[in-house]
């Protein structure tokens, strides 16, 4: 389960994403942003090689908060041919170098995150070392065994984040495989709307707002993508 170190990342995620986010198409603001941390959760990599985080991030620079999902991944080393994917380099207290991308575009989250909408991943508490968080939910409408992400199609636009994903189930042909659609929405809003229609699964959490209420929304929605 995911471990916590309780140590100093200099530069600091938000200060990251102040520079980060303005340049991407899903942004809503109109400069810089005012960011505060307001949740989030965390998903484990089998190998202990790859951090996983998923943090909600409130901007408070406009007239009404805007809080915006960010999928983080976490490397002791660079990921080849990833440049366009990161979001900057940081020093980690015990860690030494730590390179975090959008893990949007990094395979090992993209694989967590189809393991945890499939029931194969727990998701763990963004703060508190070796702790499941029950207040994220999972579903997936059908059983699915063994499957695995052969090959991932990326692409931003100002809804979100779409995945395109190919799978096979253990023994599996690629070509015999499945595709499937993962929207990762990343403006999160209060008990937003989510078009059902031919929806397989998805990924529910939630965040406090600044008048001390909880929202929640979904993070992630998955549909069938065959032609």
């Amino acid at each position: 389960m995911a471990f916590i170190h309780r140590t100093t990342l200099t530069p600091t995620k938000l200060e990251l994403l102040t520079t980060w986010l303005p340049a991407q198409p899903w942004y809503r603001g109109k400069g810089r942003p005012e960011l505060v941390k307001s949740g989030g959760f965390r998903l484990d990599d089998p190998e202990g090689e790859v951090g996983i985080e998923f943090m909600a991030v409130t901007d408070t620079s406009g007239d009404q908060p805007v809080t915006y999902q960010v999928p983080f991944s976490y490397r002791g080393a660079p990921i080849a041919g990833a440049d366009e994917a990161l979001i900057g380099i940081t020093e980690h207290g015990e860690l030494g170098t730590r390179w975090v991308y959008d893990g949007t575009r990094d395979p090992v989250l993209v694989a967590q995150l189809f393991a945890l909408v499939i029931g194969e991943a727990e998701p763990q508490m963004q703060s508190i070392s070796h702790t499941p968080d029950p207040s994220v939910t999972a579903s997936f409408a059908e059983s699915v065994v063994a499957s695995a992400i052969t090959s991932t199609t990326v692409s931003d636009d100002p809804d979100g984040t779409d995945l395109l994903v190919e799978t096979a189930a253990e023994g599996e042909a690629a070509a015999d495989g499945r595709r499937l659609a993962i929207h990762i929405n990343r403006v999160l809003r209060p008990g937003q709307e989510t078009d059902e229609r031919a929806a397989l699964g998805r990924v529910t959490a939630g965040w406090p707002l600044p008048d001390g209420t909880a929202a929640r929304a979904v993070f992630a929605l998955v549909r069938d993508a065959r032609p």
